[in-house]
């Protein structure tokens, strides 16, 4: 399928003004930039912000936009952080499409909380706004968010490790994401909910950023600091995979239970290899692709989304705990990022 891609110059011209080195931003469709909503050929502008365009979660959240679009007549703008935890950049980047003429922008925010303000001007600029995947602080700050329930994720994936344990007491170690990230609280909290755990019962916290050399890192931070840790609960997939490297290299690889959160392809083959136990499934595909069509549809009669969307979760492995819902590895890598 053929993809049209290019960068406007109005945006390149914003981007030499304030000197945007930490983003990536382009436009894709073939509609010319006006400045307006939407481009001379009618198409509706859209925007996605994502926090990085490196992660797999948010490539794939990115093709979903461009699918979207395509579908539904839109000329997509996207931008991404050159880290997780770029919140200056994100907000570069809303000014950035705001004065393109965007109608609206879907984002996943860096920073839960800081991006607030940026958001609260474009909305009143007549833009609508929709969080994809993290909630804002609050999340009455965009006028929608299309999101896991992540939440529920981590609760998912602390029943299933509770299951596993089989009673056998347990020594965690929580490789988190970065502080002012609710999907990264949301999904921790979640975890020791379903375990039946408190703060006090996790032996060694580490922030990874998401990162799947942080994620190796701060597993070998936490193997020196307490040798007998047997739970790891990972933020996402490629953190896990640099737990896993970390427990290999000591010759652990099998004696730690591994659980994590995204469920994308490669960390669903990870289950099915053995190297994680458990993963939450979300779909971020479906979170942009909806997202667009909110937009779309405003464009064209008015109606705003509102409230949250739950795009919805599925605990995936091959080796099923009784009493907790999951399905086979068959079936996440049939439906993994959809």
């Amino acid at each position: 399928m053929s993809r049209t891609t290019r960068l406007s110059s109005s945006l390149l011209r914003a981007a030499a003004v304030t000197g945007v080195a930490a983003l990536t931003l382009t436009a894709c469709g073939s509609g010319s930039g006006s400045g307006s909503s939407s481009s001379g050929s009618g198409e509706v502008k859209v925007g996605l912000i994502t926090k990085t365009d490196t992660n797999p979660f948010f490539v794939k959240m990115k093709e979903g936009a461009e699918k979207a679009a395509k579908e539904n007549g839109a000329q997509l703008s996207t931008a991404a952080g050159k880290f997780d935890g770029d919140n200056a950049g994100q907000v570069t980047a809303i000014e950035n499409m705001v004065a393109a003429g965007v109608k609206g922008i879907l984002i996943t925010p860096s920073d839960s909380k800081a991006i607030v303000p940026a958001i609260e001007k474009a909305r009143a600029k007549g833009v609508l706004v929709i969080a994809l995947d993290t909630p804002t602080e609050p999340q009455s700050a965009v006028d929608a968010l299309f999101a896991t329930d992540n939440l529920k994720a981590g609760e998912l994936i602390g029943e299933y490790a509770k299951a596993a344990m089989k009673g056998k007491t347990a020594k965690i170690a929580a490789l988190d994401l970065a502080p002012g990230v609710s999907v990264g609280v949301q999904r921790h909290d979640g975890f020791l909910k379903g375990f039946g755990a408190t703060e006090k019962d996790v032996a060694c916290a580490q922030d990874t950023g998401g990162d799947q050399a942080k994620g190796q890192t701060a597993m070998e931070n936490c193997l020196q600091k307490e040798p007998d840790i047997n739970v790891v609960y990972t933020i996402n997939e490629p953190a896990a995979l640099g737990a896993y490297t970390a427990l290999k290299a000591k010759g652990r690889e099998k004696d730690v239970l591994i659980v994590s959160v995204d469920g994308g392809c490669t960390g669903t083959q990870a289950v099915k290899d053995g190297k994680i136990a458990a993963t939450s499934q979300q779909y971020p595909l479906k979170m942009a692709a909806e997202g667009v069509k909110a937009v779309v549809s405003f464009a064209k009669d008015g109606k705003k989304a509102s409230g949250y969307t739950d795009t919805g979760v599925t605990l995936i492995t091959d080796k099923a705990q009784d009493g907790v819902t999951s399905k086979d590895t068959a079936y996440g890598l049939e439906n993994c990022w959809g």
